[in-house]
């Protein structure tokens, strides 16, 4: 038998959600079922949670909790911020499959996406991380500023394009 479960200690669960859908409670179950918690309400409050803002986009959530309450925070991967960015319209996951995101989005929100993701970055500079969300536009299939993300980042390289070092 596992020690029995300290309802006042905090623990970290993350679970990757679709946002604004309920996800199947079995899928759920056994993470938080043993921490005494419903898995079919703490769906719904995922679901409420990532609805305004991460709407069709798969992320990742983190529960915290403690003293048998959860409290949601969503964790966005990079790739999730860079769709996001580009602004497209909400599409049905079910009816829409293989969807190419061919947009287009400024230095600017790639340096503003960078800095959301510095915590999690591996990069020590900045301009580091800056070329790590490139890479990510280079896999979603969208472009920066009109141009190939991979030759933005050979332009940050040769020091023609500037990247804040803050």
């Amino acid at each position: 038998m596992p020690p029995k479960f300290d309802p006042s200690q905090v623990v970290d669960v993350y679970v990757r959600v679709t946002g604004g859908e309920v996800g199947a409670a079995s899928s759920l179950a056994p993470k938080i079922g043993p921490l005494g918690l419903s898995p079919k309400k703490i769906g719904e409050d995922i679901a409420k949670e990532t609805a305004k803002d991460w709407k069709g986009l798969r992320v990742t959530v983190k529960l915290t909790v403690q003293n048998r309450q959860a409290k949601v925070t969503v964790v966005p991967s990079a790739a999730a911020l860079v769709i996001k960015a580009l602004k497209e319209p909400e599409r049905d996951r079910k009816k829409v499959k293989n969807i190419k995101h061919t947009g287009n989005i400024g230095l600017d929100d790639v340096v503003e996406i960078a800095r959301i993701m510095r915590g999690r970055s591996m990069a020590k500079e900045l301009k580091g991380t800056v070329k790590e969300i490139l890479g990510t536009c280079v896999s979603v299939g969208c472009t920066v500023d009109g141009k190939s993300p991979k030759d933005v980042q050979e332009e940050i390289d040769d020091g023609d394009v500037e990247v804040p070092t803050d």
